[in-house]
């Protein structure tokens, strides 16, 4: 993994409904090293975590630097990375470094990766890209990528949602003559 995949990881676990071990594992869906060894012990251990990880995005949507700094802190020193030489696991040859000890339970290193994750997507693009899917039913965060930065929704699903609502209430109002 690199840094964008950690960052990935973060944004992930703060939007995951972590309700049951099967809602972790579609949370980490792309990491199928973690997801397909999570426990109940990992979900319980990580519910803090993604807790944390909405304190720093809602921090970072508001444009709070110093709320931003102190909440990444926080989960920099609570999860800190521990990392690890790995030559392989499950087939895969590769020289690889994890970012705590592959050895322990998943949530040590989801933890660790997330922390990273989130602190390094801030010193990449700072505040000004992060933000809430506009979708008033959702409450998804979203780094925004896009070149013009005009991202407003955190994934398609939202955004036709929230259009489609919005062309059916403009058409009720054309069939009731009030538009």
């Amino acid at each position: 993994m690199d840094n964008a995949d950690y960052v990935d990881v973060a944004v992930r676990l703060a939007n995951a409904a972590l309700t049951d071990v099967s809602a972790l594992q579609d949370a980490l869906h792309e990491e199928p090293w973690w997801a397909s060894r999570v426990t109940a012990e990992d979900l319980a251990a990580l519910r803090p975590v993604a807790d944390s990880l909405r304190t720093v995005l809602a921090a970072a949507v508001a444009d709070d630097t110093p709320g931003t700094r102190s909440a990444v802190n926080a989960l920099l020193e609570a999860y800190p990375l521990r990392p690890r030489l790995s030559a392989g696991h499950d087939s895969e040859p590769n020289w690889h470094i994890h970012v705590a000890d592959p050895d322990q339970p998943p949530a040590t290193e989801v933890a660790a990766a997330a922390a990273w994750g989130i602190a390094q997507g801030i010193v990449r693009y700072g505040l000004a890209r992060w933000g809430q899917c506009a979708d008033a039913n959702c409450e998804n965060y979203f780094l925004d990528t896009s070149t013009n930065r005009a991202k407003r929704y955190c994934s398609a699903r939202c955004a036709n949602r929230v259009h489609v609502a919005a062309h059916r209430s403009r058409q009720r109002s054309v069939d009731l003559g009030l538009g």
